[in-house]
């Protein structure tokens, strides 16, 4: 999936990030806001993960998604 759907759709894409990454609190997801970047680094904070492995999961959610 192109980001720029899931920016211009993050309402509905907020509850598919918290099924995913349940550690993702709403605070958190006000403030990644549609940015990817924002969301690799909290997926990194909340899963203790390098920052290549935080995007390759997000890589392999946007694939799925």
């Amino acid at each position: 999936m192109n980001w720029d759907t899931i920016k211009g759709d993050w309402r509905q894409f907020r509850g598919k990030l918290q099924e995913h990454w349940g550690k993702l609190t709403d605070d958190d997801l006000d403030v990644i806001d549609g940015k990817r970047d924002q969301l690799i680094g909290r997926i990194q904070e909340r899963y203790g993960l390098a920052q290549e492995e935080a995007e390759k999961e997000v890589r392999a959610w946007e694939e799925r998604s």
